[in-house]
């Protein structure tokens, strides 16, 4: 089909046209760039253009490309019913030329557009202002996704705030409210747009379409059911949130995550009936209720603030924004995270969070802290690994709120949980879950077990284990390592980065190095194989639909427990023959000797000791520290030939070029893509340096219970 015509599309229609580009604001009630466009009194094209080439290794997962589809379904149905004609979609692997043909084709001469603040978008929205204001079209971006721009929240001498508490008090005590939300436009009028053609937007394969199907019994995707979400949290769950919001066997949190990412529900309304409830409750003198509003909006603050952060800090989704975490060993091993994402740590409450998680795309809140907690500092895996797998699995995977996420799970952030706290899962499994329904749903062969052993199966006896039909390291895994081991290694790990940073600081005051905070020239760990899943891609293009094929890679699914204990160790041999327990190194340019934790052991003892499928120090194979053996685990996948249900794995797009944080950010006027952006916020590129931060400042555990990947449960 070609756009090679405006007067395909209307172009020479009477009157003043505008273009309404959709993004992640798929709603017209408090839409502010579609009520501006309607305003405008002439024709409006709503328009939305599917461009996830640019999005780089953040390529959308199959649960959130199923959401968008479905979305896009509902908003294109909205807008028939206001008089819109059609919602034109484009499939392009640049958003910016897609829309400047769309203008030339429709003969608009206006673009409206919502914010968007990650460094992509920031990067884009300056590109796309620039190119059609060189061809004279009037471009207006609008705040539809935050109570409160980026700008407009700074602290007394006019910085961007470093820690949360402070950032959402100085939110609350702002001297106006967020606005109101708008209502729709009363009518829409696109003009004739029967001969301007859209491109069909692929978002599933067929093997994907069975796994899809299932998501549509227990989500309802679109704007008006996001409102529908809204009422019935408000009107039951909200009530008693303070008290059964940390109950993971129950569905007691608000489920509103997804609908805000995608835009399909405005945070002004939820701010704003959110408060109006709680006045409601205070004046009635019912304390506990009114509690509840407040936590339930400081997790709405913690939406505001990874947007925050991110404007200020565009490279918060790849590097620590703490300048010593640079510096800290991560261990780079890919079977211990294989073994964690399939739901096979040996810890219930762990396994069942990411057997869920596989299943459903979903996971509650505090089991999403209790996963990524073991993950970084149990297993002291890499924390970008953690969070691109939740991007590719989660329903509402969202970067920015994510990136804050991980951060604050892994100390990156000056009020993160202390990286050395590690916390023991058999004690959050009886805290979240204290009667095991939830590990019986997601680990059948536990459903047996006596609640009194659920969340620690390894010290039952063996009687009762027998009675329930388990048998550890047969069809169900001895954990893959003793937390006490996993103390020692952290400790030494913290050991090793705070020697690290002495050295560079020491390095830095003689004049050898400069710039600690700066993030720029320290390499990124790079993702496993396993989640560099290769999609070949047909170039987009304008003038043709584009299916697309992947080349999937089987190897996420959990695979079935075997009590055949030779076949299990020859079939891990060819995951485990090539892994090791590697530290990441620190920069080179630090002239440190760095080796890892086998090249340690070989050269202490001659021979490597192999535990756990890992290699460790010999001091970790002290009797009190001794790791169990996971052997035992049934682990077919872990062949190159195992393969597994179709649809089971997520293609994501992972370009060769560097990704888009070391973009320069420019625009005009006070907007999200100012070309002012690094003048007025020199330090955006850069890591927080610790020694810069007021140690009077709100601490991490003032909200522990609030900071977690993703908020919005």
């Amino acid at each position: 089909m070609s756009l090679s015509s405006s007067s395909m599309c209307g172009g020479d229609a009477a009157g003043m046209k505008s273009v309404v580009w959709f993004r992640r604001d798929l709603r017209v009630e408090d839409n502010p760039a579609l009520a501006a466009a309607a305003r405008t009194a002439g024709e409006v094209v709503p328009a939305y253009v599917w461009s996830p080439e640019e999005d780089g290794p953040y390529f959308p997962g199959r649960v959130s490309r199923w959401w968008l589809s479905q979305s896009l379904k509902h908003l294109e149905a909205s807008l028939h019913r206001l008089g819109a004609g059609k919602l034109v979609t484009r499939r392009s692997p640049d958003a910016v030329v897609a829309l400047l043909q769309l203008v030339r084709d429709t003969g608009a001469t206006h673009l409206f557009f919502n914010h968007l603040y990650d460094p992509i978008s920031l990067v884009r929205d300056h590109r796309l202002k620039e190119m059609l204001t060189a061809e004279g079209i009037i471009v207006q971006s609008f705040n539809a996704d935050l109570l409160y721009d980026p700008w407009e929240v700074n602290d007394d001498e006019g910085n961007p705030f470093n820690m949360f508490m402070p950032f959402w008090n100085r939110c609350l005590s702002m001297p106006y409210d967020p606005p109101a939300p708008l209502l729709p436009p009363k009518k829409i009028n696109s003009g004739d747009l029967s001969m301007c053609p859209s491109d069909d937007l692929i978002f599933e394969d067929e093997s994907e379409r069975g796994s899809n199907a299932l998501l549509a019994r227990a989500w309802s995707p679109g704007w008006q059911n996001a409102d529908k979400a809204l009422t019935a949290f408000l009107n039951g769950p909200l009530f008693d949130y303070s008290v059964n919001r940390k109950k993971a066997d129950s569905a007691n949190t608000s489920l509103l995550s997804p609908y805000l990412h995608f835009g399909e529900l405005s945070v002004r309304k939820v701010f704003h009936l959110v408060r109006m409830k709680q006045l409601v409750w205070s004046n009635e003198g019912n304390h506990e209720a009114e509690e509840s509003c407040t936590l339930f909006l400081r997790s709405i603050g913690l939406r505001e603030y990874s947007r925050y952060l991110c404007f200020n800090h565009p490279c918060s989704h790849e590097k620590p924004l703490l300048a010593h975490l640079r510096f800290f060993p991560w261990i780079v091993n890919e079977c211990t995270f294989k073994f964690w994402r399939q739901g096979r740590t040996g810890y219930p409450l762990v396994d069942a969070g990411m057997r869920e998680l596989w299943a459903t795309g979903w996971l509650h809140d505090r089991i999403r802290v209790v996963v990524s907690s073991f993950f970084v500092k149990v297993l002291q895996l890499p924390w970008r690994w953690g969070m691109k797998y939740f991007w590719d699995t989660l329903l509402d995977a969202d970067l920015e709120s994510d990136a804050l996420g991980w951060q604050y799970i892994s100390g990156s952030l000056p009020d993160s949980r202390e990286l050395d706290h590690i916390d023991n899962p058999q004690f959050e499994g009886y805290k979240f879950d204290p009667h095991g329904e939830y590990v019986r749903r997601w680990l059948p062969e536990l459903a047996r077990l006596p609640t009194e052993w659920i969340h620690h199966p390894w010290d039952a006896p063996a009687s009762v284990l027998q009675a329930a039909g388990i048998e550890l390291g047969s069809n169900y895994p001895l954990p893959i390592v003793e937390l006490d081991a996993a103390k020692a290694r952290l400790q030494e790990a913290l050991s090793e980065m705070w020697q690290h940073e002495a050295a560079s600081r020491a390095a830095m005051d003689t004049g050898m190095e400069e710039g600690l905070g700066d993030s720029s020239d320290v390499p990124l760990i790079e993702f496993p194989q396993d989640l560099q899943m290769e999609v070949h891609w047909e170039p987009a293009r304008v003038t043709a639909n584009v299916p697309t094929t992947a080349q999937r890679r089987q190897d996420q699914m959990v695979p079935t427990m075997t009590a055949s204990l030779n076949r299990v160790e020859t079939e891990m041999s060819a995951d485990l023959g090539n892994s090791e327990d590697s530290r990441a190194e620190v920069p080179s340019r630090m002239h440190f000797e760095q080796r890892t934790e086998r090249e340690e052991m070989i050269r202490s003892t001659g021979n490597a000791v192999r535990t756990n499928g890992v290699h460790h120090h010999n001091n970790f194979q002290q009797p009190q520290h001794r790791m169990r053996n996971i052997f035992t685990t049934s682990v077919s996948e872990a062949s190159s030939s195992w393969s597994g249900r179709e649809g089971g794995v997520v293609p994501v797009w992972l370009p060769p070029a560097a990704s888009g944080h070391s973009e320069t950010y420019a625009a005009d006027e006070p907007d999200v893509s100012s070309r002012s952006y690094l003048d007025r916020h020199p330090q955006s590129h850069l890591m927080m340096n610790w020694s810069q931060l007021s140690q009077s400042l709100t601490t991490g555990r003032d909200v522990e219970n609030s900071v977690q990947p993703n908020f919005i449960g």
